[in-house]
C-alpha cells in the first residue's frame, strides 16, 4: 500500500542509505539529496510529507535549509525531523526554534528513527473532526485543520511547533501546564526536550503574537497558562 513520501537530506552515503533502506522497508516512498541546495530543490518540486534533515551539510547547512523551508509558504507546513551528530542543548533549541518537529542525535537506532517519523506524521495529520474545528478566545481564532492563527482577522505566521504550543494552551484557558506537559502534548512522551527549549518556544510565540502575547502567562515555578 502506498504510503507517505519522505525526503532524506544527508551527505554521508552510508547513513543516507541506512535511513533510506529502513524507510522503504516500512513502505514509505523515499527521495534523497546529498546537500542543502539539492534538498531545497526536491522539497519545492515534490512537496514530500516529511523531511529528514542533517545539520552538517556541504554548502547550505541544515539550519539554513530548515529556515528557508519554513519561510516558503509552499513548504512551511512540511514536518522536519533533524537527524544530526550535533546534540548540544543550544543546537536542539536552535533547530526547534526554526520549526523542526523532531530532533534525533547520531548514533541512532533505525527502529527508533522510524517510530519517531511515524509519530510525527501521525501528529501532523489533521484528524477528521479537527478539519473544521476552531478555537475562539479573546481576539484570537485558531483554525486547527489549516494550522492558522488570526488576531483581529489578521493571519499570524507560526511554525508548526509554535502553533501546537499555542493550541495546547488555548484549548484549556486558565489551566496551568508544566513544561513537561506541554512537551508531551506536542511531541509525545519520552521526547528529549529541555525546559529551556519550551521557554524558547514561548518567547517566540509572545513575540509573534505581539499584544496578544500577554494572554500567555508565566506561573513561576510551575509552567504556563493561557489567560481566561
Amino acid at each position: 500500500m502506498a504510503r507517505e513520501s519522505i525526503l532524506i537530506v544527508e551527505d554521508e552515503e552510508e547513513i543516507q542509505e541506512l535511513v533510506r533502506y529502513n524507510l522503504v522497508k516500512e513502505g514509505y516512498r523515499v527521495a534523497c539529496a546529498s546537500d542543502g541546495e539539492e534538498g531545497l530543490r526536491i522539497a519545492a518540486s515534490q512537496l514530500p510529507d516529511l523531511i529528514v534533515l542533517d545539520l552538517m551539510l556541504p554548502g547550505i547547512d541544515g539550519l539554513e535549509v530548515c529556515r528557508t523551508l519554513k519561510k516558503d509558504p509552499s513548504t512551511q507546513n512540511i514536518p522536519v525531523t533533524i537527524l544530526t551528530a550535533k546534540g548540544a542543548e543550544a543546537d536542539i533549541v536552535s533547530g526547534l526554534e526554526l520549526g523542526a518537529d523532531d530532533y534525533i542525535t547520531k548514533p541512532f537506532s533505525p527502529r527508533v528513527l522510524v517510530a519517531r517519523i511515524r509519530a510525527v506524521l501521525r501528529r501532523t495529520a489533521a484528524e477528521p473532526d479537527e478539519e473544521t474545528s476552531t478555537i475562539r478566545i479573546h481576539n484570537m481564532v485558531l483554525h486547527l485543520g489549516r494550522h492558522e492563527v488570526l488576531i483581529d482577522g489578521n493571519p499570524v505566521p507560526l511554525t508548526s511547533t509554535e502553533f501546537r504550543v499555542l493550541h495546547v494552551l488555548a484549548r484549556r484557558p486558565g489551566w496551568v501546564l508544566t513544561r513537561g506537559q506541554i512537551s508531551d502534548a506536542i511531541h509525545g512522551t519520552g521526547y528529549p526536550v529541555t525546559d529551556r527549549s519550551i521557554d524558547v518556544q514561548i518567547v517566540a510565540l509572545r513575540r509573534k503574537l505581539r499584544d496578544a502575547g500577554k494572554y500567555i502567562e508565566t506561573v513561576r515555578g510551575v509552567g504556563y497558562r493561557f489567560k481566561e
